[in-house]
């Protein structure tokens, strides 16, 4: 896929802003899951209505962060091989 001038697009990679959202909720997601899972009182269950919280709400995230990278990596951002000409003024929509 090289274009006319012979250079290559290239993806996006590490600077695809989802993956870096994906990276800090996945960090959150972590977190809340290991605050449930191991370090929920009773008494912090009952204030949620029985509902262990943290536990569904880092599940979520999880889910939401996996959904991010699958995102990311089916439908990636093709950078361009040459930038745009920046002294070209931008076409005027009339």
């Amino acid at each position: 896929m090289a274009t006319e001038s012979g250079a290559r697009p290239r993806k996006a990679g590490a600077f695809d802003i989802r993956l870096i959202i994906a990276l800090l909720i996945g960090v959150y997601g972590v977190i809340l899951t290991v605050m449930g899972l191991w370090f929920t009182s009773d008494a912090e269950r009952e204030k949620a209505a029985g509902v262990n919280i943290n536990l569904w709400a880092g599940l979520g995230m999880l889910v939401v962060s996996a959904a991010f990278i699958i995102w990311a990596r089916v439908r990636p951002l093709v950078v361009p091989a040459e930038p745009e000409d920046a002294d070209t003024p931008p076409a005027k929509v009339e």
